[in-house]
């Protein structure tokens, strides 16, 4: 992780499966995701396109430029995803730049707006379900996370990102991770 080369080398990589477009500029994905949108309405294709976001990024004007566009051209078969941690790279989202009301922002650029647990498999699913099934607007998934679920010393901590943890800490991780993996998915 973090290391030129690698799968994981920071922001996601087209060396890893389903991503078509990596951003990096944050801000970017979602002009992205709505050229490829247009794209398969214009040549009658069928696909949907998913674009991921964090709560952090929805800092730049890009983003709501693009939420305009999505909806100014009723683009039904846009997916975003914002997630909803409360942390950027700099600390907590509200700090930085207030983000509330996030969804009621969404509902104001013509999206049609849910707000899930982002760590429950069953409300994704329901979510993506219902997006698919929106006419005539494009869909955000606001998946409220806590940063590092699951991992006992990075729950909650900011002070990790964008930081490979040392071979100790990974072991723990995997391990707390192995464990609290559920079953009956």
């Amino acid at each position: 992780m973090r290391k030129l080369g690698s799968r994981l080398q920071g922001h996601p990589s087209l060396k890893l499966p389903g991503i078509d477009a990596p951003t990096g500029s944050l801000g970017q994905g979602l002009s992205i995701a709505n050229g490829m949108a247009m794209a398969a309405k214009l040549n009658g294709k069928g696909y949907r396109v998913y674009a991921l976001l964090g709560d952090g990024e929805c800092d730049e004007g890009q983003v709501w430029e693009a939420a305009m566009t999505a909806a100014h051209y009723r683009l039904d078969n846009i997916t975003a995803i914002v997630d909803r941690n409360s942390f950027q790279s700099d600390g907590p989202t509200e700090a930085i730049k207030s983000k509330e009301p996030l969804p009621e922002k969404w509902r104001a650029f013509g999206w049609a707006v849910m707000e899930i647990d982002g760590h429950d498999l069953l409300q994704i699913s329901k979510a993506l379900d219902e997006a698919r099934s929106t006419k005539g607007r494009p869909s955000v998934i606001i998946a409220k996370t806590v940063k590092g679920k699951g991992i006992s010393m990075l729950e909650g901590d900011n002070s990790f990102h964008s930081k490979p943890i040392n071979d100790e800490l990974l072991e723990i991780a995997l391990r707390e991770l192995s464990n609290a993996m559920p079953l009956d998915y």
